[in-house]
């Protein structure tokens, strides 16, 4: 049985690690070759895991905020592989929590730069490949709950993949009648590179059993099952789904925080 991405060319950013690499682990076994981008060493690493399984993959060491680098990317797709129809554009960072107050516009412009236009570079330069090849195609960008409301990340974060939800929304209207589709995954806590030392520290403490606690699943995810969405996202399962923010967190942003009530108490 032929896999879900059989024949497709996907690009793949922040594929060094987490979510990035277990989506290009996912993607490849589906069938799909692969040009890999990634700020670290590291993505070479996971373009050898991908040869290691039976995948085809090519991997650039590119920053995904940088205009050149994400049009390298999308170049290297055509001239290896002769087309593109799945971009993923994954690679964001955290910016630390420091609060509105506290926070400097060098940080600001540092995540929007990464998280937000980074995005936008990819659908710049990707949807127009897509659209100009006249068979449609699946841009996913990953944001955040972060993006949906507040309390999952710092300001900086946060306003950044609120503005990734609504550039799925925006890029999906601006790509009518193209076929191309732009969606975003909102990833709930992962244990990735990115949320390393929060993981790190919960199990020096031995309290890992708290992480994730605040969701009705009472854990936190794994790269793998946010990958999973991103396939589903990537492949014509989803054909009809386009201009979404899908969430995958277990619960969390099904609900405003509450606190349990004792018999006899009043919610206020």
């Amino acid at each position: 049985m032929a896999g879900r991405l059989e024949g497709k060319v996907a690009i793949i950013t922040g594929a060094g690690s987490g979510i990035g690499r277990a989506s290009a682990l996912l993607f490849a076994q589906e069938g799909a070759r692969l040009v890999l981008g990634d700020k670290t060493e590291a993505v070479h690493d996971t373009a050898r895991a991908v040869v290691a399984a039976g995948g085809q993959a090519t991997a650039l060491q590119i920053d995904a905020g940088v205009e050149a680098d994400v049009a390298r990317l999308v170049a290297t797709a055509l001239s290896d592989y002769g087309q593109l129809d799945v971009a993923f554009a994954n690679a964001g960072i955290a910016g630390g929590m420091a609060s509105i107050f506290e926070a400097t516009p060098e940080l600001w412009t540092e995540v929007l730069r990464v998280n937000l236009i980074g995005p936008w570079l990819m659908v710049k330069h990707a949807g127009k490949v897509m659209a100009d090849a006249g068979k449609g195609g699946s841009i996913v960008c990953t944001a955040s709950v972060a993006g949906i409301r507040s309390g999952a990340g710092g300001p900086a974060y946060s306003a950044s993949k609120a503005g990734v939800i609504n550039l799925a929304m925006v890029a999906a209207q601006q790509l009518c009648e193209t076929g191309v589709r732009v969606n975003a995954l909102c990833p709930g806590l992962t244990e990735t590179r990115m949320t390393q030392p929060t993981f790190n520290y919960a199990r020096d403490k031995g309290v890992s059993h708290k992480l994730g606690r605040l969701n009705p699943l009472r854990r936190a995810a794994q790269p793998e099952e946010l990958a999973n969405v991103a396939l589903f996202l990537a492949s014509e399962q989803s054909s009809y789904v386009n201009g979404q923010a899908i969430a995958v967190d277990g619960g969390l942003s099904s609900s405003h925080p509450v606190t349990r009530q004792l018999p006899g108490q009043t919610a206020v």
